[in-house]
């Protein structure tokens, strides 16, 4: 038990960030994208010998955080929202993502964001992500052409008028 507690250990060190940023990435505000992630790593833990022996643990726990993330939003749709419920603290988890970035990809589709957090944040292939997904590999290639192509409009067309 011990050798499988330091490798869920090293895993969920090396493995915090990145799906953090994936994430947050996708949506959601970065204290709710911090609790997805938490939950996820929890539930990896509660599955570690299934999570360990998956292709891709770190979309296993990304898709997870999504997954409860909807589950969240589902039960909040019936509250009233609060003013500013979504700013951000500094040094919060979104430290160290560009804001314009984060604006611009917040634009995409869902399925854009996540095909695009996948791939950057997580650095997977485009047949992972499709795995990961449930789609084909060929619609991750389109909705990441179109993403990234959106995007870099977005993003040029900021930097433009100095925003």
């Amino acid at each position: 038990m011990s050798n499988e507690r330091a490798e869920f250990a090293d895993f969920f060190r090396t493995g915090w960030e990145p799906c953090l940023r994936a994430v947050l990435a996708v949506g959601g505000s970065p204290q709710l994208a911090e609790d997805q992630v938490a939950e996820a790593f929890v539930r990896a833990w509660a599955s570690w010998r299934k999570v360990r022996r998956h292709p891709a643990p770190r979309a296993w726990v990304v898709r997870t955080a999504l997954n409860a993330g909807a589950s969240w939003w589902r039960q909040r749709s019936r509250e009233l929202p609060l003013a500013d419920h979504d700013l951000t603290a500094p040094g919060g988890p979104g430290e160290g993502l560009d804001a314009s970035l984060l604006a611009a990809l917040r634009q995409l589709s869902p399925r854009q964001r996540e095909v695009i957090a996948l791939r950057i944040f997580l650095d997977l292939d485009t047949d992972t992500i499709a795995r990961q997904l449930g789609i084909e590999a060929g619609t991750v290639r389109v909705h990441l052409s179109r993403g990234v192509m959106a995007l870099r409009r977005e993003l040029t067309a900021t930097n433009d008028h100095g925003g």
